[in-house]
């Protein structure tokens, strides 16, 4: 089973940038789509961005196109969110989740999570 480990949060004022990695040990993390998500206090986790196994693939939430990038380097085990033009509305725990095919949902089909790492987009 792989495990997850998010980094690369922080605090950063509105129109900045912060790029979170998730490392990746244990089994193979090639074998895996993956994806961020995210939770603000009160709300529930949503989908932000997803990657296929290749690195090709790519889906975004409407809220983050155009803004946000997804990639991976297989070589390293560790995928990764560059984030620009922050807002104060991107505020929340990012997680990072390796992604399954089952499930009707971005959420459903997330079955290994990371801890998460908080970002904070100050106005």
């Amino acid at each position: 089973q792989v495990q997850l480990v998010e980094s690369g949060g922080g605090l950063v004022q509105a129109g900045g940038s912060l790029r979170l990695s998730c490392a990746a040990s244990g089994r193979t993390f090639s074998s895996y789509a993956m994806g961020w998500f995210r939770q603000a206090p009160g709300l529930e986790r949503e989908f932000v961005a997803a990657i296929g196994w290749s690195g090709g693939n790519r889906f975004y939430a409407d809220s983050v196109k155009d803004r946000f990038t997804i990639s991976r380097d297989n070589t390293k085990n560790t995928g990764y969110l560059q984030m620009n033009s922050l807002k104060p509305e991107d505020t929340a725990v990012y997680y990072c989740a390796a992604v399954n095919s089952r499930g009707s949902t971005w959420v459903a089909r997330a079955d290994i999570w990371g801890q998460g790492t908080q970002v904070t987009v100050s106005s």
